[in-house]
Formats: structure tokens, sequence, C-alpha cells
């Protein structure tokens, strides 16, 4: 698994054992033998049976297509450029820092938060990993630099206290096992919908569109420092909208009405908005 650091000992560990994996030819082993395959692209499935509730978790490969196309279309740049520059800030004055994206998808952001290291001339070591499979073999293939995984957020193969950050886009938050990973003075990046994100979408889906809750929630091992807002103006239309929509959790909460009112509309502007709430291991 290729890193900034070709030398170094993967980030993630044995998902059976947490013992530290090492290279050996085209596989991941630990000490007692636990010996997880490489893919062609690099990542590496270590997510163990009894933790796969389904017989292919998470994003189909329809849906992550969906998501690659809308992300690479730009419209969610902003929010990428911010949680880039987010990562550079919570580990500033940390040598070399080991960043965590938990629930990575694709690996939009991801990658682009290794390119901002990169930019900044500053080395980190970045891993990355997805319930779905289908979404890290196409983030696989972003940058070489990263370790991808299939693993999932309710027993993450990372020891503990062994990232600086982690980072969570619109993923199922599990707070014991980021406190678990993360060292003390480390960073939880939390994305969420702002307010009225994507409301020009909700307003033709549903008939009562309604505004996301906006709270600053507590969590066992964790100081709240911040919020940052992001917003953006976006125009949605033909294939674009209906990407869009593919990667939204409304695609499978949606009445038919809805869909059906959205399949007609060639064209809507609504408003992006992520708040991105940093948390303080303590």
């Amino acid at each position: 698994m290729k890193t900034n650091e070709p030398s170094a000992a993967p980030l993630l560990c044995c998902p059976v054992c947490r013992g530290a994996l090492r290279v050996c030819g085209g596989a991941l082993v630990c000490p007692k033998g636990h010996s997880f395959d490489r893919a062609a692209s690099g990542y590496v499935n270590l997510l163990t049976a009894d933790r796969r509730h389904a017989k292919a978790p998470g994003d189909s490969r329809e849906m992550v297509a969906a998501r690659r196309r809308a992300l690479e279309s730009g419209v969610y740049a902003p929010f990428a450029d911010a949680l880039a520059q987010l990562a550079l800030e919570v580990t500033a004055g940390v040598g070399t820092p080991a960043v965590l994206d938990a629930g990575c998808g694709e690996g939009y952001y991801t990658a682009r938060v290794a390119q901002a290291f990169r930019q900044a001339r500053r080395p980190a070591r970045i891993a990355a990993y997805d319930i779905s499979k289908e979404a890290v073999k196409a983030a696989a293939r972003r940058d070489k630099t990263i370790e991808w995984a299939v693993a999932g957020s309710f027993a993450i193969p990372a020891r503990d206290a062994s990232f600086h950050c982690v980072l969570n886009v619109f993923s199922p938050m599990v707070p014991h096992e980021f406190a678990r990973v993360l060292r003390k003075g480390g960073a939880l990046v939390y994305a969420v919908p702002g307010p009225r994100h994507l409301y020009g979408l909700k307003q033709v889906l549903y008939e009562r569109p309604y505004e996301n809750e906006t709270r600053d929630v507590a969590y066992e091992g964790f100081r709240f420092a911040r919020r940052v807002p992001v917003r953006a103006q976006a125009v949605l239309e033909g294939a674009l909208l209906q990407d869009v929509f593919a990667m939204t959790p409304y695609y499978w909460k949606t009445p038919r009405a809805g869909a059906q009112r959205l399949a007609a509309t060639p064209r809507l502007e609504s408003e992006l908005a992520f708040d991105f709430l940093v948390y303080e291991r303590i």
C-alpha cells in the first residue's frame, strides 16, 4: 500500500486482532498471520465477514458513478477546498500528521485533502475507508499516496491513538470509535448539511420542504471547538440534477410523485450548505 512515506508501515491495522500490518508481496499480513490481499488498484478489503451485514454493503456501482460525476462537475468544490484548509489548520504544528477519512466514498474529498498537503509542502500520511467496495475501487484510482480500504466506522481497523485528525463528510457518526483512534489533542472534522442545503431540490421533491436542524452536539471524549459554515449557490440541470439527487438520502426517501416531479424538472437553482463541526479530542 503506497503512502507519502513508501517505507512506512501501513496506518491501518489488522481488523481481527488489531496487530500492525506489514506489506508482504501482494498482501498485508499481521504478526498473527492474518492476511489481506491488495487489489491491483492498491486498496485492501479489511471488512471482515462478521461486519458485512449485506452481500454488497454500501453504495452500488451506479450510485458511486453518479456521485463521481456530480462531484467532478465542480459543484461541490468550495466544500472540498474548505475541508482541505481545515485539515491543514487542525494539524498545524504536527510534523507528519496522520489523517483518516472515515466513510470516504469515491475519494473526492480525500484526494483534495492530500493535494492540499502536497501544495503546502507538508508531509502527511492519509488513510481512508468506506464500507462500499465499489466506492473504494473508484477511490483507489484517484491518488496512490493514500491508503484505501474497505471497512466500516463501527469497527475501524486502526490502533488506539494512531491519528491526529479524523474527517467525516456526511457519513455515520461513531464518536466512541473516532475518540479511540484519535490522539489526545487531535481533531475530528465532521461535515453536516447546513439548514438550507439543497433546499431548491427539496422544493421540487416534497409538498412541504423543510430546513435541516442546526445543533452543536456534545460527544463523550470530545470538546466542541467551532462551527465553520460554507455556502454556495448552484444551478443544477439535466444529467447533473439527476446525479446530485442520486447521491443524496432523498433518493431513497422521496415518494414516487416527488421523484416524478424532479424527472420533469429540467433545471433548478439551490443553495448548497455544509457546516464543518470541529471537535478536539480530550
